[in-house]
């Protein structure tokens, strides 16, 4: 961090707080079968400290990608990768998310089959510290279920100890009917054990199966886990599903205070070995469930903003911002060791959960006919009553620009641009997947084959290809050229620093309005955009001031002056 900075997100732990941490977290989770011995063990595997990472700023930005998102023929993927990161984003990326490497069965790498090892078709452990002494690293933690391959797995359909108090079999008289359903599949999946047929519990997918937490032992191994990934340098630990972790019969099995206390002492224990080590935390929940992982402090660093990747595209699609303004203006204070994970695309779809409490019936069924009419495709849930809702809208989030709720135009690209401007501005750390750099559309012939709706937004794509198009597509390279400017405007202007201050406007509906300010040096950025296809001229009045230069045109506005956009155009307006 910049010596001028005066934001602290990196707390020293010593020794004998720490053990007093783990005791209170411990006692909480397990109750009256906690016992020291619990404690000593964690105390033992956590002796290894490693020095402080930096601490976080506004040049931080991270890239999402999966390890063979970009290929070469007769080449190492996660080397065609660090070749590809060095050409096009040294210098303006500070990290990468490297979505789940490891050895797996199914859904893209969630289902892990070994959890220390690299999946060996990508490169191995020498290939991502190549990466990470060039970027700061993000690894998943997929701590909420193994695959159903896993040797753990394996061990309790033989009954082996001491695994087979890892997994949770149903109880015949237990009502399950209150348990949240992030899926349709079935809560339960039969397996073949030494003992006969066993419901074995699966949130996610049959070839998922649910970890049991109430066993010590299984949280140890995790620990186990998270502490391999810290020392093999991950800077950002991402707690998959954390949500689910913990269950208990007669509830909804998500949320619960274990699964909290349980955040809190990976964030705990990482920030002991590692200072600066960032617990983030992945909950496709509605918004405040969402936000509450952020405790009183002290759980989550970072928590994904999951309704913001839903919102801009509603705010874009109907040209009025009342419902993203009315989100803004509802986000928490955070301390300054806590920020949010901004994004408006990831690899899976885009949730419709997060906008639960937060727009009307009416816009949220215009929003999926529409994209539906984009190329989109619609994943679904069960609902407590068995009744099936919409989960996420599969889409690449450029293919979701193609038009708004009048229909397809021609303005993709410029509102494809005003999407990731707005994203990057806000409060947090902002993280790009590698296809919304590259404008990559919808997938079609993968979802075909793979039979996966979000297929559709997961394309591999040749190197030699892909440069090929570098040379040739304007669009592409305007669109890439332009993210890298503003990525590198952002990276001077300590107004966007992650826990820099912000304040949501309310001037016009067609525009979304907000400032962010940097408290110690004083520097004020509006950062206006235009969310409609039609020119905009505002007068903002007295009652906010603007004047300034446009860092992203270099147009001067003087005070109270009116301010001109054309259709989807941002002005980020430093005051001078």
């Amino acid at each position: 961090m910049c010596m001028d900075h005066k934001y602290q997100n990196v707390p020293q732990f010593d020794s004998a707080s720490f053990a007093g941490q783990l005791a209170r977290s411990l006692q909480i989770i397990y109750g009256s079968a906690f016992n020291e011995e619990i404690v000593n063990r964690i105390l033992f595997m956590t002796n290894n400290r490693l020095p402080s990472q930096p601490e976080w700023n506004e040049k931080d930005v991270l890239l999402i990608t999966y390890g063979n998102s970009i290929i070469s023929k007769n080449e190492i993927p996660l080397r065609t990768l660090k070749a590809f990161l060095l050409e096009r984003f040294k210098g303006v990326v500070s990290g990468v998310h490297i979505l789940p490497f490891f050895p797996y069965s199914s859904d893209d790498g969630f289902a892990v089959t070994d959890y220390l090892q690299v999946n060996p078709v990508l490169g191995d452990w020498d290939d991502i510290a190549a990466i990470s002494r060039e970027f700061n690293l993000m690894v998943d933690l997929v701590v909420n279920h193994v695959s159903s391959k896993h040797p753990w797995f394996l061990n309790f359909l033989a009954d082996r100890n001491p695994w087979k108090s890892y997994f949770i079999s149903a109880n015949p008289v237990t009502d399950y009917r209150m348990v949240v359903r992030p899926r349709s599949s079935p809560l339960f999946s039969e397996f073949e054990t030494v003992e006969g047929v066993k419901p074995v519990w699966t949130t996610f997918s049959a070839d998922q199966a649910d970890l049991n937490y109430a066993n010590p032992e299984v949280l140890i191994e995790m620990i186990r886990v998270l502490l391999f990934y810290i020392h093999h340098d991950a800077r950002f630990i991402r707690l998959d599903a954390i949500a689910y972790l913990w269950k208990c019969k007669g509830t909804p099995c998500i949320h619960l205070k274990e699964t909290h206390e349980v955040v809190k002492l990976l964030r705990n224990i990482a920030s002991y070995v590692c200072p600066g080590t960032l617990i983030i935390t992945e909950t496709n929940v509605p918004n405040k469930e969402n936000w509450s992982y952020f405790g009183n402090g002290d759980e989550a660093h970072m928590v994904y903003q999951f309704s913001l990747p839903p919102l801009v595209l509603q705010a874009i699609f109907s040209g009025n911002s009342k419902f993203l303004t009315g989100w803004a203006r509802t986000m928490p204070l955070t301390r300054n060791d806590q920020t949010f994970l901004n994004y408006t695309a990831s690899h899976d779809g885009i949730g419709i959960r997060p906008l639960e409490g937060i727009i009307s019936d009416a816009a949220m069924d215009e929003l999926i006919r529409g994209m539906i009419d984009f190329g989109a495709l619609i994943s679904t849930k069960t609902n407590t009553d068995g009744s099936t809702g919409t989960y996420e809208i599969n889409i690449t989030y450029f293919d979701a620009m193609k038009g708004t709720k009048r229909g397809i135009d021609l303005l993709q690209e410029p509102r494809f641009l005003c999407s990731q401007t707005i994203m990057t501005a806000l409060k947090g750390i902002p993280a790009f997947y590698i296809h919304s750099f590259l404008a990559t559309p919808n997938d079609v012939q993968e979802v075909e084959k793979t039979g996966r709706a979000r297929s559709i937004n997961r394309k591999q794509l040749n190197l030699e290809e892909l440069n090929n198009m570098f040379s040739h597509d304007d669009k592409l390279r305007r669109i890439f050229n332009e993210l890298l400017r503003m990525l590198q405007i952002r990276r001077n202007h300590p107004a966007f620093h992650p826990s820099s201050m912000q304040e949501v406007m309310e001037i016009d509906d067609r525009l979304f309005s907000f400032l962010r300010y940097y408290e110690f040096s004083g520097e004020k950025i509006y950062c206006l955009s235009n969310i409609t296809n039609k020119a905009v001229d505002i007068f903002p009045g007295a009652q906010y001031n603007i004047g300034g230069i446009d860092l992203l045109s270099g147009e001067r506005f003087a005070c109270e002056a009116r301010i001109n956009f054309i259709p989807y155009q941002t002005r980020w307006i430093l005051e001078i």
